[in-house]
């Protein structure tokens, strides 16, 4: 290999000239080539040795390795709770191929958030005139539920639920967001309408007020 010799030219060097810093590389060169030869004889036993323990039997069983030399694998056997609502908002649009069986029947949700998948969702679910006026709902926000997704392809199945409406207005994206996280916002039923006081304006009473702790 080569070998790079760092010199540091100081007012001595200056003093003897260019000749001496010269001569003194030359010999540390030669030093480093006498050491490098002496570690190459070494290594060379060294390898020989080396060598013939290898010929011998090797160690195929994991388990007799230390923990540091193993990388720990694990299988997904069974989901216990699925977190995600698997509902997501976006945007349909027709897909590339328009030769194809596949565009015939389904067109391509794109998600808001790139953490989901694209998704087939059949034209039927689509608007009526959607492949004849796609641009018209290039910017329609739609909620598409995820209902499958097979081995075997690169997108996954859904329905669509609904149409939100223009992206960018702040109704439609709420409704979106919700949607996403699973979030009720519908309104409350007259069961739970009546649980509530009747005769307003209704304030707390002084026996109440007595019971609890006052946080205000």
């Amino acid at each position: 290999p080569d070998v790079i010799i760092e010199a540091q030219f100081d007012d001595n060097d200056a003093e003897h000239g260019q000749d001496h810093l010269q001569d003194t590389l030359t010999d540390d060169i030669k030093k480093l080539s006498l050491d490098t030869g002496e570690k190459g004889k070494a290594a060379g036993v060294t390898g020989v040795h080396r060598a013939k323990q290898d010929d011998g039997p090797k160690v195929n069983d994991p388990g007799l390795l230390p923990d540091e030399f193993l990388q720990r694998t694990a299988k997904v056997v069974y989901i216990l709770e699925k977190k995600h609502s698997r509902a997501a908002t976006g945007f349909i649009k027709l897909l590339a191929d328009r030769n194809s069986e596949l565009f015939k029947r389904c067109a391509m949700f794109s998600p808001v958030d790139h953490r989901v998948p694209r998704v087939y969702v059949p034209l039927a679910d689509c608007p009526p005139d959607f492949v004849t006026k796609p641009e018209t709902y290039s910017q329609m926000l739609f909620i598409c539920r995820i209902v499958d997704w097979k081995e075997d392809s690169n997108f996954a199945s859904g329905q669509l639920c609904k149409s939100l409406g223009q992206a960018g207005e702040i109704e439609p994206e709420s409704e979106g967001i919700l949607t996403e996280y699973g979030v009720d916002f519908s309104d409350f039923s007259p069961e739970v309408l009546e649980c509530l006081p009747q005769n307003l304006p209704w304030v707390i009473s002084s026996e109440e007020l007595a019971k609890r702790r006052d946080l205000r």
